[in-house]
């Protein structure tokens, strides 16, 4: 018997794959889930064979997910849309994945190589490989949201802003980039001098400050024409990261 479990937030996609594993697939035990935050404890707890993960989510994307798990040892295939950048990562990292809509021949193909193996074999380092290369460039700023690996330019962005467990990123393109997730989680990728976090709420590109209005904490405007406040302990810091008088 086949322990699977299925992660993805849209439900035609969970029945439809559901629907093609109990048709063609024997002897498999099913378990769906549309939040992949819940999925983690089901993960965790049932200890599956394999996990059909999707990886555009908007409660949280399937990158983070993994990295969240700290039960490794079963087979994964990723099912997703095309994604070229992502997608390369997940070959170069020898993770199986099927694109949606999932082909009947390819569902089978997949199932026939996880039965040739042994369970779990290597995914830790297989994981390890995946994330790595998503980080590989380190010139460039990678981000995991909708269901995409953006690679930013440094110069590009223009500040962040939080908003509880999301955080919008700000392009000097005005392209606005939404993660579900913290501004402190978001802020460890952003450790380059000229990122300064000026309010619990805002972590600007210092090169992107247009102008400074001065008021009891003062606020900033950005090259974009957003506004970012500016917290009174960290004032000091930032006339001197700016060379104001």
């Amino acid at each position: 018997m086949l322990n699977i479990v299925i992660v993805d937030d849209e439900n035609d996609a969970l029945e439809a794959l559901e629907w093609k594993l109990n048709n063609y697939i024997e002897n498999v035990s099913i378990t769906k889930c549309s939040s992949p935050i819940a999925s983690i404890k089901i993960i965790e707890d049932t200890s599956p064979d394999i996990v059909f993960l999707d990886i555009q989510m908007p409660e949280m994307d399937g990158f983070t997910l993994l990295e969240n798990l700290t039960n490794q040892k079963f087979n994964l295939i990723f099912t997703t849309a095309h994604d070229e950048f992502a997608l390369k990562a997940i070959k170069v990292s020898a993770i199986d994945y099927l694109l949606k809509p999932v082909d009947k021949d390819e569902l089978i193909a997949a199932i026939d190589k996880i039965k040739a193996q042994q369970k779990g074999e290597l995914l830790e380092d297989k994981l390890q490989l995946l994330l790595g290369n998503l980080n590989d460039n380190q010139d460039k700023i990678n981000i995991s949201a909708d269901g995409k690996v953006y690679l930013l330019e440094k110069d590009d962005v223009v500040m962040l802003k939080s908003d509880k467990s999301y955080t919008t990123i700000y392009l000097i393109t005005d392209q606005e980039i939404v993660v579900s997730k913290t501004l402190k989680e978001v802020e460890k990728k952003f450790g380059f001098s000229q990122f300064f976090r000026v309010h619990n709420s805002y972590l600007i590109n210092l090169n992107h400050v247009k102008e400074y209005l001065k008021g009891l904490g003062g606020e900033l405007i950005m090259a974009n024409g957003q506004s970012a406040s500016i917290s009174r302990t960290k004032k000091a810091e930032l006339f001197k990261r700016l060379y104001f008088d």
